[in-house]
Protein backbone atom coordinates (compact mmCIF):
# COMPACT_ATOMS: atom_id res chain seq x y z
CA UNK A 1 0.00 0.00 0.00
CA UNK A 2 1.15 3.84 -0.28
CA UNK A 3 2.24 5.08 2.54
CA UNK A 4 0.28 8.44 2.20
CA UNK A 5 -0.02 10.36 5.51
CA UNK A 6 -3.67 10.08 6.35
CA UNK A 7 -6.03 12.71 7.09
CA UNK A 8 -7.57 13.66 10.25
CA UNK A 9 -4.49 13.37 12.29
CA UNK A 10 -4.38 16.61 13.97
CA UNK A 11 -5.76 17.48 17.50
CA UNK A 12 -9.33 18.76 16.45
CA UNK A 13 -10.92 16.05 14.80
CA UNK A 14 -13.21 18.20 12.44
CA UNK A 15 -11.96 19.70 9.15
CA UNK A 16 -14.07 22.22 6.62
CA UNK A 17 -14.13 21.59 3.25
CA UNK A 18 -12.71 24.66 1.48
CA UNK A 19 -14.35 23.69 -2.13
CA UNK A 20 -17.31 20.93 -1.87
CA UNK A 21 -17.44 19.24 -4.73
CA UNK A 22 -20.85 18.51 -6.67
CA UNK A 23 -22.18 15.08 -6.61
CA UNK A 24 -21.64 15.08 -9.79
CA UNK A 25 -18.15 16.27 -10.44
CA UNK A 26 -16.36 14.05 -7.96
CA UNK A 27 -13.79 11.97 -9.58
CA UNK A 28 -15.00 8.77 -11.51
CA UNK A 29 -14.05 5.83 -9.60
CA UNK A 30 -15.70 3.23 -12.03
CA UNK A 31 -12.32 2.66 -13.80
CA UNK A 32 -11.00 1.80 -10.47
CA UNK A 33 -13.28 -0.27 -8.99
CA UNK A 34 -11.98 -3.58 -11.29
CA UNK A 35 -14.96 -6.17 -11.10
CA UNK A 36 -11.72 -8.80 -11.19
CA UNK A 37 -10.66 -7.30 -8.03
CA UNK A 38 -13.71 -7.44 -6.16
CA UNK A 39 -14.12 -10.46 -7.51
CA UNK A 40 -10.86 -12.13 -6.76
CA UNK A 41 -11.23 -10.51 -3.06
CA UNK A 42 -14.55 -12.36 -2.98
CA UNK A 43 -13.03 -15.57 -3.69
CA UNK A 44 -10.35 -15.61 -1.19
CA UNK A 45 -12.90 -14.47 1.48
CA UNK A 46 -14.64 -17.50 0.54
CA UNK A 47 -11.72 -20.03 0.61
CA UNK A 48 -11.04 -18.93 4.57
CA UNK A 49 -12.29 -21.33 7.79
CA UNK A 50 -15.28 -20.07 9.21
CA UNK A 51 -14.93 -23.23 11.13
CA UNK A 52 -18.97 -23.38 10.37
CA UNK A 53 -20.03 -20.46 13.09
CA UNK A 54 -22.76 -18.19 11.98
CA UNK A 55 -23.52 -14.75 13.52
CA UNK A 56 -27.03 -14.92 15.30
CA UNK A 57 -27.16 -11.39 16.28
CA UNK A 58 -26.21 -9.05 19.23
CA UNK A 59 -24.74 -10.85 22.51
CA UNK A 60 -28.37 -7.85 23.99
CA UNK A 61 -31.21 -9.76 22.04
CA UNK A 62 -30.33 -12.81 24.61
CA UNK A 63 -31.42 -12.41 28.16
CA UNK A 64 -32.33 -13.64 31.01
CA UNK A 65 -35.93 -13.89 30.37
CA UNK A 66 -35.59 -13.94 26.44
CA UNK A 67 -34.81 -16.03 23.66
CA UNK A 68 -33.88 -15.75 20.33
CA UNK A 69 -34.90 -17.85 17.60
CA UNK A 70 -33.01 -17.56 13.76
CA UNK A 71 -33.94 -19.72 10.91
CA UNK A 72 -30.00 -20.14 9.86
CA UNK A 73 -29.81 -21.74 5.76
CA UNK A 74 -33.58 -23.51 6.90
CA UNK A 75 -32.28 -24.57 10.14
CA UNK A 76 -34.09 -23.41 12.75
CA UNK A 77 -32.05 -22.51 15.69
CA UNK A 78 -32.88 -21.12 19.50
CA UNK A 79 -30.71 -19.55 21.64
CA UNK A 80 -31.09 -18.35 25.67
CA UNK A 81 -28.88 -18.17 28.94
CA UNK A 82 -29.07 -20.60 31.73
CA UNK A 83 -28.99 -19.74 35.03
CA UNK A 84 -25.24 -18.80 35.07
CA UNK A 85 -25.84 -16.34 32.10
CA UNK A 86 -23.91 -19.07 29.55
CA UNK A 87 -25.41 -18.74 26.22
CA UNK A 88 -27.32 -21.98 25.22
CA UNK A 89 -28.84 -23.25 21.76
CA UNK A 90 -29.78 -25.97 19.98
CA UNK A 91 -33.16 -26.72 17.29
CA UNK A 92 -35.75 -24.65 17.34
CA UNK A 93 -38.13 -27.06 16.96
CA UNK A 94 -39.44 -29.01 20.41
CA UNK A 95 -38.89 -32.45 19.83
CA UNK A 96 -42.45 -33.63 21.43
CA UNK A 97 -44.64 -32.09 18.42
CA UNK A 98 -42.13 -29.38 16.75
CA UNK A 99 -43.77 -26.28 18.82
CA UNK A 100 -41.43 -23.41 17.77
CA UNK A 101 -39.20 -22.43 20.73
CA UNK A 102 -38.56 -19.25 19.82
CA UNK A 103 -42.16 -18.00 21.32
CA UNK A 104 -41.17 -20.31 24.30
CA UNK A 105 -40.55 -18.39 27.95
CA UNK A 106 -37.13 -18.61 29.36
CA UNK A 107 -37.66 -19.32 33.38
CA UNK A 108 -34.34 -19.47 35.62
CA UNK A 109 -32.50 -20.56 32.99
CA UNK A 110 -34.48 -23.17 31.54
CA UNK A 111 -36.61 -22.93 28.28
CA UNK A 112 -39.96 -24.32 28.74
CA UNK A 113 -41.85 -25.30 25.37
CA UNK A 114 -45.48 -22.87 25.53
CA UNK A 115 -46.93 -26.31 23.83
CA UNK A 116 -47.27 -28.91 26.14
CA UNK A 117 -44.46 -27.57 28.92
CA UNK A 118 -40.74 -29.77 27.96
CA UNK A 119 -38.24 -28.12 29.48
CA UNK A 120 -34.73 -27.77 27.88
CA UNK A 121 -31.57 -26.74 30.14
CA UNK A 122 -28.97 -26.99 26.95
CA UNK A 123 -28.35 -30.66 27.65
CA UNK A 124 -29.17 -33.21 25.19
CA UNK A 125 -32.89 -34.57 26.08
CA UNK A 126 -35.67 -36.38 24.31
CA UNK A 127 -33.71 -36.64 21.34
CA UNK A 128 -32.66 -32.94 21.24
CA UNK A 129 -29.31 -32.42 20.76
CA UNK A 130 -27.48 -29.08 21.84
CA UNK A 131 -25.71 -26.78 19.24
CA UNK A 132 -21.70 -25.19 20.50
CA UNK A 133 -22.67 -21.61 20.84
CA UNK A 134 -20.17 -18.56 22.01
CA UNK A 135 -21.02 -15.09 23.21
CA UNK A 136 -18.24 -12.82 22.89
CA UNK A 137 -19.63 -9.75 24.41
CA UNK A 138 -21.07 -7.79 21.07
CA UNK A 139 -22.36 -11.22 19.02
CA UNK A 140 -23.50 -14.37 19.76
CA UNK A 141 -22.94 -17.71 17.68
CA UNK A 142 -23.94 -20.54 16.48
CA UNK A 143 -21.80 -23.77 15.15
CA UNK A 144 -24.00 -25.64 12.63
CA UNK A 145 -21.74 -28.27 11.55
CA UNK A 146 -24.17 -30.04 8.81
CA UNK A 147 -24.41 -26.94 7.19
CA UNK A 148 -21.12 -25.35 7.20
CA UNK A 149 -19.65 -28.72 6.30
CA UNK A 150 -16.00 -27.82 7.57
CA UNK A 151 -13.55 -28.75 10.24
CA UNK A 152 -15.12 -27.06 13.03
CA UNK A 153 -13.35 -24.98 15.24
CA UNK A 154 -13.58 -24.18 18.74
CA UNK A 155 -14.72 -20.38 18.64
CA UNK A 156 -15.55 -18.29 15.78
CA UNK A 157 -13.20 -16.21 14.11
CA UNK A 158 -13.62 -12.74 15.86
CA UNK A 159 -11.94 -9.41 14.67
CA UNK A 160 -9.81 -7.63 17.08
CA UNK A 161 -12.06 -5.13 19.13
CA UNK A 162 -11.27 -1.86 21.30
CA UNK A 163 -11.75 -2.67 24.93
CA UNK A 164 -15.24 -3.05 25.54
CA UNK A 165 -14.67 -1.22 29.12
CA UNK A 166 -13.40 2.35 26.69
CA UNK A 167 -16.10 1.79 23.61
CA UNK A 168 -19.59 2.32 22.74
CA UNK A 169 -21.13 -0.64 20.85
CA UNK A 170 -24.01 -0.67 18.63
CA UNK A 171 -26.08 -3.68 16.65
CA UNK A 172 -28.27 -3.05 13.90
CA UNK A 173 -29.93 -5.94 11.47
CA UNK A 174 -31.45 -6.08 8.43
CA UNK A 175 -32.49 -8.64 5.88
CA UNK A 176 -32.43 -8.50 2.02
CA UNK A 177 -33.17 -10.83 -1.12
CA UNK A 178 -29.53 -12.28 -1.72
CA UNK A 179 -26.97 -14.60 -0.67
CA UNK A 180 -23.79 -13.81 1.59
CA UNK A 181 -21.89 -13.18 -0.99
CA UNK A 182 -23.43 -10.30 -2.44
CA UNK A 183 -23.57 -8.42 1.34
CA UNK A 184 -19.46 -9.44 1.56
CA UNK A 185 -19.13 -8.30 -2.38
CA UNK A 186 -20.78 -4.61 -1.73
CA UNK A 187 -18.42 -4.52 0.97
CA UNK A 188 -15.21 -5.61 -0.38
CA UNK A 189 -16.14 -2.75 -3.14
CA UNK A 190 -15.07 0.76 -1.64
CA UNK A 191 -14.81 2.75 -4.09
CA UNK A 192 -18.71 3.69 -4.46
CA UNK A 193 -18.87 4.67 -1.13
CA UNK A 194 -19.03 8.68 -2.05
CA UNK A 195 -20.95 7.80 -5.03
CA UNK A 196 -23.51 6.10 -3.41
CA UNK A 197 -23.87 7.48 -0.13
CA UNK A 198 -22.88 11.34 -0.73
CA UNK A 199 -24.95 12.04 2.15
CA UNK A 200 -22.51 10.41 4.39
CA UNK A 201 -19.02 10.10 2.92
CA UNK A 202 -16.97 12.93 0.72
CA UNK A 203 -13.32 12.99 -0.71
CA UNK A 204 -12.82 8.79 -0.64
CA UNK A 205 -9.52 7.72 -2.18
CA UNK A 206 -8.40 3.82 -1.98
CA UNK A 207 -5.22 4.30 -1.46
CA UNK A 208 -4.54 0.60 -1.17
CA UNK A 209 -5.72 -2.48 -2.53
CA UNK A 210 -4.87 -6.21 -2.32
CA UNK A 211 -1.47 -6.81 -4.45
CA UNK A 212 -0.38 -3.55 -3.90
CA UNK A 213 3.00 -2.92 -2.88
CA UNK A 214 3.47 -3.35 0.86
CA UNK A 215 4.57 -4.23 3.99
CA UNK A 216 4.28 -8.32 4.66
CA UNK A 217 1.40 -7.62 7.12
CA UNK A 218 -0.29 -5.39 4.71
CA UNK A 219 -0.07 -7.94 2.27
CA UNK A 220 -1.06 -11.28 4.37
CA UNK A 221 -3.88 -8.65 5.46
CA UNK A 222 -5.71 -8.86 1.82
CA UNK A 223 -6.88 -5.38 2.70
CA UNK A 224 -8.41 -2.87 0.82
CA UNK A 225 -7.26 0.83 2.51
CA UNK A 226 -9.32 4.03 2.29
CA UNK A 227 -8.58 8.18 2.75
CA UNK A 228 -12.41 9.38 3.29
CA UNK A 229 -14.09 11.92 5.27
CA UNK A 230 -17.40 11.35 7.20
CA UNK A 231 -19.81 14.30 6.35
CA UNK A 232 -20.82 15.93 9.80
CA UNK A 233 -22.91 18.93 8.96
CA UNK A 234 -22.71 21.98 5.84
CA UNK A 235 -18.50 21.78 5.34
CA UNK A 236 -17.99 20.21 8.47
CA UNK A 237 -16.11 16.59 7.99
CA UNK A 238 -14.20 14.31 10.18
CA UNK A 239 -11.26 12.96 7.63
CA UNK A 240 -9.93 8.83 8.42
CA UNK A 241 -8.28 6.34 7.38
CA UNK A 242 -10.33 2.86 7.30
CA UNK A 243 -8.92 -0.61 5.99
CA UNK A 244 -11.23 -3.28 5.05
CA UNK A 245 -10.58 -6.80 5.84
CA UNK A 246 -12.73 -10.37 5.27
CA UNK A 247 -11.41 -13.04 7.86
CA UNK A 248 -13.82 -15.54 6.55
CA UNK A 249 -16.83 -16.19 4.35
CA UNK A 250 -19.48 -14.33 5.75
CA UNK A 251 -17.61 -11.33 7.32
CA UNK A 252 -15.96 -8.09 6.29
CA UNK A 253 -14.39 -5.76 8.99
CA UNK A 254 -13.63 -1.89 8.56
CA UNK A 255 -11.20 -0.63 11.07
CA UNK A 256 -10.09 2.85 11.44
CA UNK A 257 -6.46 2.83 11.14
CA UNK A 258 -5.85 6.52 11.90
CA UNK A 259 -7.58 9.68 12.75
CA UNK A 260 -10.68 10.50 14.44
CA UNK A 261 -11.99 7.52 16.12
CA UNK A 262 -8.82 5.15 15.79
CA UNK A 263 -9.29 1.98 16.57
CA UNK A 264 -12.92 1.41 16.17
CA UNK A 265 -14.67 -1.04 14.39
CA UNK A 266 -17.66 -1.90 12.31
CA UNK A 267 -18.15 -5.60 11.17
CA UNK A 268 -20.48 -6.97 8.87
CA UNK A 269 -21.69 -10.07 9.14
CA UNK A 270 -24.40 -11.72 6.65
CA UNK A 271 -25.76 -14.90 7.81
CA UNK A 272 -28.01 -17.04 5.36
CA UNK A 273 -32.04 -17.31 6.44
CA UNK A 274 -34.45 -19.88 5.17
CA UNK A 275 -36.08 -18.74 1.11
CA UNK A 276 -38.92 -16.23 1.09
CA UNK A 277 -42.12 -17.66 -0.14
CA UNK A 278 -41.10 -17.41 -3.77
CA UNK A 279 -38.01 -19.31 -3.09
CA UNK A 280 -35.56 -16.56 -3.09
CA UNK A 281 -32.57 -16.70 -1.02
CA UNK A 282 -32.67 -14.04 2.62
CA UNK A 283 -29.93 -12.51 4.21
CA UNK A 284 -29.58 -11.49 7.62
CA UNK A 285 -26.94 -8.81 7.52
CA UNK A 286 -26.16 -8.30 11.31
CA UNK A 287 -23.81 -5.13 11.45
CA UNK A 288 -21.69 -4.40 15.18
CA UNK A 289 -20.21 -0.95 15.32
CA UNK A 290 -17.59 -0.85 18.32
CA UNK A 291 -16.96 3.16 18.69
CA UNK A 292 -13.78 4.51 20.68
CA UNK A 293 -11.72 7.42 20.23
CA UNK A 294 -8.09 8.16 22.50
CA UNK A 295 -10.13 11.59 23.51
CA UNK A 296 -11.06 12.11 27.23
CA UNK A 297 -14.57 13.27 26.52
CA UNK A 298 -15.17 9.88 25.03
CA UNK A 299 -16.35 8.90 28.58
CA UNK A 300 -19.28 10.93 28.17
CA UNK A 301 -20.62 9.31 25.18
CA UNK A 302 -19.87 6.03 26.96
CA UNK A 303 -22.02 7.41 29.82
CA UNK A 304 -24.51 8.20 26.97
CA UNK A 305 -24.35 5.18 25.06
CA UNK A 306 -28.06 4.28 25.54
CA UNK A 307 -28.77 7.53 23.96
CA UNK A 308 -26.24 7.39 21.81
CA UNK A 309 -27.03 3.55 20.04
CA UNK A 310 -30.47 4.24 18.55
CA UNK A 311 -28.55 7.10 16.77
CA UNK A 312 -26.09 4.46 15.69
CA UNK A 313 -28.37 2.14 14.56
CA UNK A 314 -30.35 4.79 12.45
CA UNK A 315 -26.82 5.85 10.82
CA UNK A 316 -26.32 2.11 9.78
CA UNK A 317 -30.17 1.68 8.53
CA UNK A 318 -29.91 4.65 6.07
CA UNK A 319 -26.18 3.53 4.67
CA UNK A 320 -27.82 -0.60 4.62
CA UNK A 321 -31.11 0.96 3.09
CA UNK A 322 -28.75 1.92 0.47
CA UNK A 323 -26.23 -1.41 0.67
CA UNK A 324 -29.02 -3.49 0.23
CA UNK A 325 -30.31 -2.57 -3.07
CA UNK A 326 -26.93 -3.27 -3.95
CA UNK A 327 -26.56 -6.55 -2.89
CA UNK A 328 -29.93 -7.11 -3.81
CA UNK A 329 -29.43 -6.17 -7.68
CA UNK A 330 -26.49 -8.15 -7.08
CA UNK A 331 -27.76 -11.23 -6.73
CA UNK A 332 -30.90 -10.52 -9.26
CA UNK A 333 -28.15 -10.14 -11.69
CA UNK A 334 -26.30 -13.31 -10.72
CA UNK A 335 -29.69 -15.16 -10.83
CA UNK A 336 -30.73 -14.54 -14.11
CA UNK A 337 -27.04 -14.70 -15.91
CA UNK A 338 -27.05 -11.20 -16.59
CA UNK A 339 -24.06 -10.17 -13.97
CA UNK A 340 -21.08 -8.68 -15.64
CA UNK A 341 -17.83 -10.05 -15.95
Amino acid sequence: MKEDRAPGAGRIPLRLRRRPVPWERQRPTWSEAKPGIIAAALKRAQARPSGNWYVLGGSSAVSAERSLGRSIAGVEVVAWRDAAGVLRAGPGSCPHLGAPLKDSPVRCGTLICHWHGMPFDGRATAGWEPYPAYDDGVLVWVRLDRLGGEPPLERPVVPARPDPARSVTAVYEAVGICEPEDVVANRLDPWHGAWFHPYSFVDLTVVGRPGDSGSAAEQAEDAFAVDVSFKVAGRAVVPVRAVFTAPEPRTVVMHITEGEGHGSVVETHATPMAPDARGRPRTAVVEAVVAASHRRGFALARAAAPALRPLMRAAAARLWRDDLAYAERRWTLRSTGRFPG
